[in-house]
Order: C-alpha cells, then structure tokens, then sequence
C-alpha cells in the first residue's frame, strides 16, 4: 500500500517537468493605478489553455511557439479584454492594463473558452473574505453538470471530492450526509456547514447536524476546504462545507427558470426560479416543490423549499444583500432491516407508524465596504429559527412494532449569530511581494430545545404529546454562546514561496436546565420511575494554532503543504435521548487533534490534464465512538448494547488524489467532440492508539479502506453525456469492529459499487436530461442506524429513472 502512495506521489512531481522547451512571454497585469491584478485569468484560444497573475500581478505563458496568439483576460471587477500576441521571441516586459467597472455590475462572467467546466477546481489563494493559500480546497462547479440535479444525487454532485463516505438514507435527497477522512457522515455533522457564508446547521455548537439541504438546481458552486478550514471557519475536524447560492444574471433584468422533473416511485419535483439585475439592484429568488413515493415500502415524502435574495449597491464602494430561505418537508421512514431481511428484499419496510418533519428557516445580512484599495470589510448578521420531530417506535428492529404509544421526539432551535472580517493586502519597504492579513471576530448564541415522551398508537403523523406538561422520557433546554477570533497571513516571501500562519481563539459557554426520568423494569414492565432534575454548565476556552505553505515551480506545478489543530465540543444534546439500542456515557468529554497535508496540485499536457493528489494524517484525541457494554435489567437479564463514549486516540492517514483529463476531438472546423475523463480515489488506513482492550489496535470505524469514482462526460453540438462509476471497499461501523450483530445497529458495511448515467440535449430555450441512477440495479447498504431513520439497515435505492424539462427565457438589457 505504501509503494503505491509513492508512486503516485513521485509521478505527479515528476512529471510536470516533461514539457518542452518552447518560447516564454512573461508579463503583468495591471489596474488603472498601475497596481499588480492578483488572480486575473488569462486564457490563450489557439492552446486552449489557462493561467493566473500571482501575489504581484505577473504571470509566465509557457512553451509558445512562433506564431499570433488570441488572449482573453478577465478578473473579478475589472472589464474584460481580449488583445492579439505576436510572438517572435522570448518576451520578459508584456503589460496588460484592466479597467475597473461599477460594484453594481456583479461579477462578469465569462465561459466562451474558458476550462470553467472542468468538474472541480480549486479555491484561489485569496478569495472573495478568505485565505485558502496552502489548504486542500475543492470548488464543485454546478452549472454545467451533467447529473440528477433534482434528488441532490450526492453520488454525482460531489464525485470529484475524493476521500467521501456518502450515506445515503433517502433517493430524494432531503438530508446530505457525507463524512470526510473517518468522520461520521452523518448529516454533515463533522464539517462547518454554510450557505452564501453562514452556518445552516441546527446548532454549531452541540448539535452540528444539518437537516437541509440546499437544492443543487439553484446552486452555482460548493466550496469544500478540508480540516485547515478550523482557524477561519470553526474547529471542525471535517473542515468547511459552502453552499454558494446563484446570485443574479447580471446580463438581464430578468430572466426565467422552469425546471420540472418526473421519475420513477411517483416521483414529481417543479423547480421554478428568477433572477436578474437592474442598475444598483440584483436579486434571485427560487421555489421547489418535491414529492414521491419513495424505493422503499413506507417512504412517501413531500417537501416545499423557497428561497429570495435582494442585493443593493449603494455606491461602488458599498453594498448590502438580503437573503431568506423557508423549507418544509413531512416523510415516512420505513425504518431499518436486520441483515437477512436485507438479503431478501432490500425493499421492505417493518414500520409503518414512523414519521419525520423539519422546518427551517434562515435569514441573513450581508454587508460589503471597500474602504481602499487594499482594505475591504464584510460583515454576516445571520439568525436560524429551525425543527425537527421525530415519531415512531424506536425498539430494535430485531422485533415487532408493538404497536403501542410511539415515542416522540421535538427539537427546536433558535439561532443567531455575526461573523465580521477585515482582509487586507500590504507591502513591505523595498520588497514587490504582496501579501494579505486577514483578521475576523465571530459571536454565535444559539438556544435548543429537546423534548421526548409519548404520542399516540396510531399510524398517522400526529406529532403531538399524550402528556405535553410531564413528559414520560425528558424535557432539555440547552443556551449556548460562543465567542471567536481568528486570523491568518499570508506571507509571499518569494513570486513562488508563500507561507500562511494562523490563529483561534474560542469560547465556549454551553448549559443544560430540564429533567429526565429514569425507569426500573422487570419483566418488561416499569416497577419504579425517579424523575432526575439536570442544571449544568460546561465553559472552556483554548486557543488553535495552524501553519501552511506552498511552493510553486511553475504555473504548472504546485506543492503544498499545512498543520492545523481541531476541536469538537460535545454540547449536553449528546445525553438528552433516550434509546434502547444506544447508551450514551455521561461524562463524554470534548475531542481535540490536528490535520496535517503535504501534495502537490497543476497540470500536465499543455493543461489538458488536471491533478490534485496529497497524503493527510489526523491526529484525533478522546474520539467519541460505538464500543459495546454489557447492561442488566431489574431481572438480572444481561444484554450487549451499543455504548457510545470517548473510545480513545485514533490516528488516521491516507492518500487522497483527483485526476481529469480534457481532449477535444475536432469533426469539422465549426464542432468538436468534447471529451473528459476523471478518477478520484482513496487509500486511507485509521486505527485506535489507545483506549480498552476491545479497541486498541483496531480499525476506526466508518473508514473505506479504498473508494474510487470514476466517470466520462462527453459533449457534441447540443447533446451530453456523463457516465460514473463508483465504488466503496468493505469497511466496519463501530470501534469493536464487529462483523455481525442480532439487531444489525452494528456490523460490516459490505463493499459495494453503483453505476450512473445521464443525457442532456439543448434545443434554443429548452433543455431536456435524462437519468438512470443504479444503473445495475445493485443492491446494497452505506448505513446501519442506531436511531432514526432505523434502526438497523437503511437500504439504499435501486434502480431509478427520471427525465427532467427546463426551459430558460431572459429579458435583454
């Protein structure tokens, strides 16, 4: 295994230095007061390809040969402009000059020639209010995807993501749970999750689980930047998770969006969306409706999403935007399976009476100044009124629904917060190297409520309690705050060197005030209740350091590398339910560690070959985890139950590596066959370095020893294609590593591999797609729940076919 990371390693160095030795031009890129443009793109049409200004504005256009150029160069804020180069020799003294355009225009766009549509590409060194110089980012580019947009198939969306492990309880995509480097995917808890910059999460601080997912038609980009994330973002071991929302066509006062998408299990989702720009006004604004039955016995779901944003420029210099997202949705949970009831229909379903609903609601303000050229403000001011109720019968999936009084379970969250930043970009006496220091301040109150008792004994989603002012299991209230600060630099010590420090300071203050009753049963039977009254408070404050750099060779050639520490509160959430398949340890303790990588990232072929491939370690102190405990009933009935607790130290490490290529195959002068191959794969090894005799040395859970997604995306004219296979190695879901388990809560997860295909063809306004997700029909599992939607296994979908109409009209200016 470790000859092949280093293979892998030394051919992605080495290889970047096999190009010719053509002509060189070298040059910079300016503004009207003769200041370097940092980042600008400047993209030759003859080659086909693609470079960017540095920290100074300058640039190097490799391997020419004699002969007229086409470049088109563009940047954020800047007008557009194309020039013709003569190229005779070798050229050292090319300057370009951009002129600035109003705030008020937005971002320009521009696609024609562009590689934009490569399946991934990564955050620059400054970007927009933030620093990713030296991290591992990935920036998923949406609009031009070929894949089931309508179910938020994560399969597709995040294929070039490498090192995921998806879980994927539902075929319509209502909750994302995706876990990166070991972490639990469960809803997406272990990254910072954000939408347009802002947490959408029930509560970052003890309850980090998103039950919302933003829908990927009205998206543009996701932004995913691993675990050196925690000094910017938030201490997260999994790092950030960016929603980046469609903002405005800038290019039309109006234009419309009508998506409608049919599929198979009665599957219906209406898209409708219209965004535009006028003078110092931009907006967008969307409205989903989604509904089916559902792959799975007991799955029928209905969902409602809104979502409008309104942004005014003031003057150039300043600008504020508005946006409000509502979403709903109301679905049965055909609950778990035990392992031989999977083998002989994955699709049936043992719960009829389980129910699931969430509303949430966000709010945001954004606010922009331009103070100077060199120093820009943003300020977020963002509140979340959010919840989620849970009905149904929690016992072991092993039995029958008693078909008593369900158990349910409210949670509702209260949420507001502010995050401001100040980057600023200096030079030093004496020196042309540029750099930026960005500073910021975050203060986050949030406030949870948890409830648990009894509802009635029927089959209908009534989520109400029987006994609302005593009820039989808990009743929690947990306020929160959170006080941070942040701040990174970054040094450009040299045109090619750059180091990045940084630091975080937290506090954290999180509280329980409510009661939960402890009951004593023999036989089954409740022989005794004491009601234990619970007022506690947990206050910690720390500090996180990180250090990363980056050296790049050429335009071409990057390595890079970065350390940073991490940090996961545990809030009094964690020991607010009761569940009969899951004891929770009451002193679980807050996990701490770090995330180092070291790889390297450009292109090879004259650029028609992108690859990004690193090796990671993390550091991962008092991991919480499923080990086993032994419980005795009043009886004296002894029975093995799931513990969850701080299992002990883990060590994770692995390779990580993305690799696509683009070669267009010409037909004829006017058309071209344009073609790209990507593979994205992981070898990553996690074991326990400490902790009891049943864990030590063993495998940390949730880790696929190796997973590939690979796929081919074609298009001709009007007409595309895409194709992608993937495929997750066997791997174990708690510290014990048990194979087997009576009430399947824990287990293997076998291996298993899906394939995907999608078409599209454009015809003027209207585009038609094509889907076929599980290709093979496979069956097959990526969960065992201790909890809902389970317990036990939660089938994924099979084979499933949907046809999707869009058609697009805009205004011209």
């Amino acid at each position: 295994m470790r000859s092949k990371y280093i293979f892998i390693c030394c051919f992605c160095l080495l290889s970047s230095w096999l190009y010719g030795q053509g002509i060189s031009v070298r040059g910079t890129v300016v503004n009207s007061e003769n200041e370097g443009v940092i980042g600008a793109d400047i993209f030759i049409v003859e080659t086909q390809r693609l470079y960017e200004t540095d920290v100074n504005g300058t640039f190097e256009l490799t391997d020419l040969e004699t002969a007229s150029y086409t470049l088109n160069i563009f940047s954020t804020g800047y007008a557009s402009q194309t020039i013709l180069l003569e190229v005779q020799e070798q050229n050292d003294d090319l300057r370009i000059q951009l002129e600035a355009v109003n705030v008020e225009l937005g971002t320009v766009e521009v696609r024609e020639g562009r590689e934009d549509d490569l399946r991934v590409k990564r955050l620059k060194d400054v970007d927009g209010f933030g620093i990713y110089a030296s991290k591992k980012t990935e920036e998923i580019d949406l609009t031009d995807l070929i894949a089931n947009l309508a179910t938020n198939n994560p399969r597709q969306v995040f294929a070039s993501v490498p090192g995921l492990n998806i879980w994927e309880n539902d075929g319509a995509g209502l909750q994302l749970g995706i876990g990166a480097r070991g972490l639990d995917p469960n809803r997406t808890s272990n990254f910072n999750t954000r939408q347009n910059g802002y947490d959408i999460s029930a509560d970052a601080l003890g309850y980090p689980e998103s039950y919302y997912t933003p829908p990927t038609e009205a998206l543009k980009t996701i932004e995913v930047v691993r675990g050196a994330a925690s000094l910017q973002f938030g201490p997260q071991f999994g790092g950030l998770l960016n929603f980046q929302f469609k903002d405005g066509d800038i290019d039309a006062p109006f234009k419309l969006t009508l998506s409608n998408t049919v599929g198979s299990f009665q599957f219906l989702n209406s898209f409708t969306s219209i965004e535009g720009h006028s003078k110092k006004w931009s907006y967008y604004a969307f409205y989903q409706r989604k509904q089916g039955d559902g792959w799975r016995e007991n799955a029928q779901f209905d969902q409602n999403t809104a979502y409008a944003s309104v942004r005014y420029a003031f003057s150039e210099r300043f600008s504020a935007k508005f946006d409000f997202t509502y979403m709903n949705y109301l679905a049965q949970q055909p609950g778990g399976l035990v392992d031989f009831e999977f083998e002989q229909d994955p699709r049936q379903s043992k719960r009829e009476r389980n129910w699931f609903k969430v509303n949430w609601q966000l709010a945001a303000l954004h606010l922009d100044y331009k103070v100077s050229e060199t120093l820009k403000w943003n300020t977020r001011i963002f509140q979340l009124n959010a919840s989620r109720e849970a009905l149904g019968d929690l016992g072991a999936i092993n039995r029958p629904d008693p078909l008593r009084e369900r158990d349910l379970i409210k949670g509702n969250y209260q949420n507001w917060g502010a995050e401001t930043r100040l980057l600023k970009r200096y030079q030093f006496k004496n020196s042309e190297n540029i750099h930026n220091f960005l500073i910021g301040a975050r203060y986050y109150n949030g406030f949870a409520e948890s409830r648990q008792g009894d509802a009635d004994d029927t089959a209908d989603p009534n989520f109400r309690f029987l006994n609302p002012t005593d009820l039989e299991e808990s009743d929690y209230d947990f306020p929160s705050q959170n006080v941070s600060f942040f701040a990174e630099n970054l040094f450009n010590l040299t045109s090619k060197w750059s180091v990045t420090p940084g630091i975080r300071w937290e506090y954290i203050d999180t509280n329980a005030d409510g009661y939960f009753k402890e009951r004593f049963e023999l036989g089954g039977m409740t022989i005794a209740e004491e009601r234990i009254v619970v007022n506690r408070s947990n206050t910690r404050s720390f500090a996180l350091l990180g250090l990363g750099t980056s050296y790049r060779f050429n335009e071409n050639l990057e390595v890079y590398a970065n350390i940073s520490q991490n940090y996961r509160s545990i809030n009094f959430t964690d020991l607010a339910i009761a569940n009969v398949n899951l004891i929770v340890d009451s002193l679980l303790q807050d996990e701490s560690g770090f995330n180092a990588d070291l790889g390297s990232r450009g292109s090879l072929l004259d650029g028609h070959l992108v690859y990004d491939a690193s090796l990671f370690l993390i550091r991962y102190n008092d991991r919480i985890g499923i080990g086993s405990i032994i419980v005795e009933d009043a009886g004296g009935l002894q029975r093995a139950t799931a513990y969850r607790t701080n299992i002990g130290n883990a060590r994770i490490y692995g390779l990580e590596s993305y690799i696509e290529g683009r070669q267009q195959f010409f037909t004829s002068k006017e058309h071209a066959l344009d073609a790209r191959l990507f593979v994205n794969m992981a070898f990553i090894n996690g074991k326990y370095t400490s902790g009891t005799s049943d864990v030590l040395n063993k495998n940390v859970e949730l880790i696929p020893p190796f997973n590939i997604k690979s796929g081919l995306k074609l298009r001709y004219q009007n007409f595309g294609f895409s194709y992608q296979y993937s495929y997750t190695q066997e791997h174990f879901t708690d510290a014990t590593n048990a194979r087997f388990f009576p009430d399947a809560t824990r287990g293997i997860i076998p291996s298993y591999q899906v394939h995907d295909v999608s078409l599209s063809y454009e015809f003027k306004r209207w585009t038609i797609n094509a889907n076929i997700n599980n290709l093979l029909d496979s069956a097959y599992f990526t969960r065992r729940a201790n909890a809902y939607p389970g317990p036990g296994i939660i089938s994924a979908d099979g084979r499933a076919f949907y046809v999707n109409l869009v058609y697009q009209w805009a205004k011209q200016p």
